[in-house]
């Protein structure tokens, strides 16, 4: 059965990224490693769920690919009207929602609950332990269609905690949905329980460049609307790529150069990670 969780939103201004201090286990190189939407391995894991797995998940496992940096999912989720994750639990883990099409409600054994939109973040730190259900809302005659992220905590055992906030970025800009980063503590982004990972959404309009983006030794980027170009590495040695929405891409070092949107604009979600996941 797959799992799921909703969590914390937070309506944020757009923010000028900053560079945060030295980075440990840093990746050997820059790359820009694209996987398209269609390499995702897809799973219908109940009647009228479809979800598209960026990583090892559930009963899909590969041992050569169980995360990128500190991200431990990225699943597109698509929930037929009727449709849904019944109760099951999660702990320790950061997971975070964005509703792209429809309207997801949700429900845990905290006593919280709420319905995602488009234009919504939801943010859930299962910390010490929480269940929860995930459906499409009720009455509802289209699909819900959303990405989920998971993402490894550093403080373990802590209380659950829960938000659910509206997203007004501006056109063309940067905007900080959720950050652990000391950097962020002042500003309307949700908490993260990690404390060097910040998640981004980054829009441009047509034929324009994305803003500037936050470095990191580690970047992931998923596409969820328009189509996006970028450069492999910086010059002309680096090859020129595209997006359509789905398409993910893992950035390591300086790699993924001039990202500028089509002709119908882009939206892109960025987390910017300074450390790799941690075992033991």
């Amino acid at each position: 059965m797959l799992v799921h969780t909703p969590r914390r939103s937070a309506v944020v201004a757009p923010v000028t990224p900053a560079t945060v201090g030295p980075v440990t286990d840093a990746p050997a190189r820059p790359r820009a490693d694209l996987r398209r939407t269609a390499e995702r391995h897809l799973s219908t894991p109940a009647e009228g769920v479809e979800t598209r797995h960026a990583f090892s998940f559930s009963g899909h496992y590969d041992p050569k690919n169980t995360h990128f940096g500190a991200l431990l999912a990225c699943n597109e989720e698509l929930l037929a009207p009727g449709a849904g994750f019944d109760e099951h639990r999660h702990r320790d883990t950061e997971i975070l929602t964005w509703v792209l099409e429809g309207a997801l409600a949700h429900r845990d054994s905290c006593g919280h609950g709420g319905v995602v939109r488009p234009g919504m973040i939801q943010h859930l730190s299962a910390g010490s332990g929480v269940s929860h259900t995930e459906r499409n809302v009720g009455g509802a005659t289209g699909p819900v269609r959303f990405v989920q992220m998971w993402l490894q905590p550093d403080v373990l055992d802590a209380p659950p905690a829960y938000g659910l906030r509206r997203v007004e970025p501006a056109g063309g800009g940067l905007t900080l949905l959720a950050s652990g980063l000391e950097r962020d503590a002042g500003t309307d982004a949700l908490r993260l329980r990690r404390s060097d990972a910040a998640l981004w959404l980054a829009t441009a309009g047509p034929w324009q460049p994305l803003p500037q983006l936050p470095v990191a030794a580690w970047r992931y980027a998923h596409l969820t609307a328009g189509t996006l170009g970028y450069r492999t590495i910086p010059g002309p040695k680096g090859a020129g790529r595209s997006m359509v929405p789905g398409d993910s891409v893992r950035i390591t070092g300086d790699a993924f150069a001039d990202p500028t949107a089509g002709e119908t604009g882009a939206e892109l979600l960025l987390w910017e990670m300074h450390s790799p996941v941690s075992y033991g």
